[in-house]
């Protein structure tokens, strides 16, 4: 059988554009002489849908949206992800279900056993795990189709604890067929590969695992379809990142590759993963132009090699918009970037605008020292000329601040936390300096100086971030292993880490919870985002 694999990028909600791609992908494997065509999870809705599951009208688009797809499929079968109205009257009224279509119609569907409900998913929310188990036959072959974390395993939904495949192998299956709304992480890739090599030898059956590419707003799906054989070596790995429709024929297809050698590295994946979210961010929202605040600091550098990447370089502007504390050299390597990169930039100073504000407010802040105060004004009015130029010119306001800032607080709201996107909100600071260090990996785009510097906000004299936050290095550690692996002080502490630091660190990470809630979509690259994947109280008094 030759099989299609279908890794492709959709538009949640855009049925005209979805349906159209799926169908000339369908005459395009056809064409090529496939026998099917495989299909990411909910490709015709595009996902994740979330609450327009609940409109009637999105449902039945999507049904009528799958009988025209079906239409196409008289010399060839399809399997691809759509949601399925439930006809039970006990239960969720939707299934996520794998349909598949041949000779024209819709022929049998299989249901999504194992809805994930941790994290950035909420599927029990929508969908009605399922309980019963068949597999497709299809020109002698049985099929045992899954839909993405039905292969991962019961332990991920103790909604409905059964592993489907320990049912669907009891129908001696002679491939797997995985279908997968799986988002990227820097590490998911790996752990989506061990599970996949696991359930190919565990079961001793090859597995066809199709997933989608593509951004929706701050979910990014890398792609990476493969098919393992049953000692769950690769032989057929599609890129990352892309859309791609490449073919696996059982009869074939016999070279085998260890497919850990294929996962490209993890600050490789962080910066494509940035750059298509980027881009499907303003494709999809129907945007073309940037805007972004230039300090001569390493998270604006690396947020405007991202954007220029994504968008084009004339479709990205740069404000330089030094006070009376920013240093002549963030001044001259802001223009050297924009200058490596031929995209247009201002210097706009803040002083008067500054002056202007500070002497309004002196009959109210007499005799008080200079405080944070003062320093946020600074952030705020840049903010002001951002979003004037945004207003103006139609240019979406970028975001630049990263996830080392953005824990404990270190920026300002309705300053330099305002933007339509932040593209390196789940990038630590140390993570910023290896992207830099990436982004100059052929040539130098971002001045060697910006890399080099101690970082500093530049709101005060001779400021440095040092001043009110541990080491970088340290931080960052104490930060992953809170928000990515979740740890407890204590854990933490007894990893080697100084009691007061992380006391410190912690505190401010809980206390500024409210300024997360504040800030713009967050492009997700770790297994732990800020945003709908990190859902915690604003009023709590833990470690306050």
């Amino acid at each position: 059988m030759n099989i299609a694999l279908a890794q492709l990028n959709f538009h949640i909600g855009n049925f005209d554009q979805n349906i159209s791609k799926i169908i000339s992908h369908i005459k395009e494997a056809e064409n090529a002489g496939a026998d099917l065509v495989v299909f990411p999870e909910l490709a015709v809705s595009g996902y994740p849908p979330r609450d327009f599951l609940g409109f009637d009208d999105f449902i039945d688009k999507c049904e009528k949206g799958m009988e025209e797809i079906a239409k196409h499929c008289q010399n060839i079968a399809v399997i691809i992800g759509g949601p399925e109205g439930n006809p039970n009257s006990k239960g969720k009224r939707l299934y996520n279900s794998a349909w598949f279509l041949h000779n024209g119609t819709v022929q049998q569907t299989s249901r999504k056993t194992l809805l994930p409900t941790y994290d950035i998913f909420d599927e029990y929310r929508y969908f009605e795990p399922n309980q019963e188990f068949s597999t497709v036959e299809y020109q002698g072959k049985k099929l045992a189709i899954t839909v993405c974390e039905d292969l991962w395993g019961i332990g991920d939904n103790p909604v409905y604890a059964v592993n489907p495949m320990d049912e669907l192998i009891k129908s001696n299956p002679d491939i797997i067929i995985n279908i997968a709304a799986s988002p990227f992480d820097h590490e998911q890739a790996k752990s989506r590969l061990n599970v996949l090599q696991t359930n190919a030898k565990k079961y001793n059956l090859p597995i066809v695992y199709v997933n989608h590419t593509g951004a929706q707003t701050e979910i990014i799906f890398d792609g990476g379809s493969c098919v393992l054989n049953k000692k769950g070596q690769s032989i057929k790995q599609l890129p990352f990142f892309r859309e791609s429709l490449d073919y696996f024929d059982t009869n074939k297809d016999t070279t085998a590759r260890d497919p850990q050698d294929l996962l490209p590295g993890k600050t490789e994946s962080i910066y494509n993963a940035l750059v298509l979210g980027v881009r499907n961010y303003f494709e999809k929202l129907g945007f073309k132009k940037a805007i972004l605040g230039l300090s001569g600091g390493i998270d604006s550098a690396v947020t405007l090699a991202i954007a220029v990447d994504a968008l084009g370089a004339k479709n990205v502007t740069s404000l330089i918009m030094p006070s009376d504390f920013s240093s002549d050299h963030s001044i001259s390597d802001s223009e050297e970037i924009c200058q490596y990169l031929n995209s247009p930039y201002e210097i706009i100073p803040i002083k008067d605008i500054y002056k202007a504000y500070t002497h309004t407010l002196e009959p109210y802040f007499k005799g008080l020292p200079f405080n944070v105060a003062e320093e946020n004004i600074q952030a705020r009015a840049r903010a002001v000329l951002l979003m004037a130029f945004s207003n103006k010119f139609g240019n979406i306001l970028l975001n630049t601040s990263n996830k080392s800032e953005a824990a404990v607080g270190y920026g300002t709201l309705y300053g330099d936390m305002c933007g339509g996107l932040s593209v390196i909100g789940d990038v630590y600071k140390t993570e910023a300096y290896e992207l830099a260090r990436y982004i100059n990996r052929d040539k130098e785009i971002i001045p060697q100086n910006i890399i080099d510097k101690p970082p500093s906000a530049e709101l005060r004299p001779d400021q440095k971030d040092s001043d009110s936050l541990p080491d970088y290095a340290i931080l960052d550690k104490i930060l992953y292993n809170y928000i990515e692996l979740q740890k407890d002080p204590e854990e933490i502490i007894k990893a080697g880490f100084e009691k007061e630091t992380v006391q410190k660190t912690l505190r401010l990470v809980n206390i500024n919870e409210h300024k997360r809630y504040q800030a713009p979509p967050v492009l997700r690259v770790s297994p732990k985002a800020f945003g709908m994947g990190r859902r915690m109280p604003i009023v709590a008094k833990y470690l306050a």
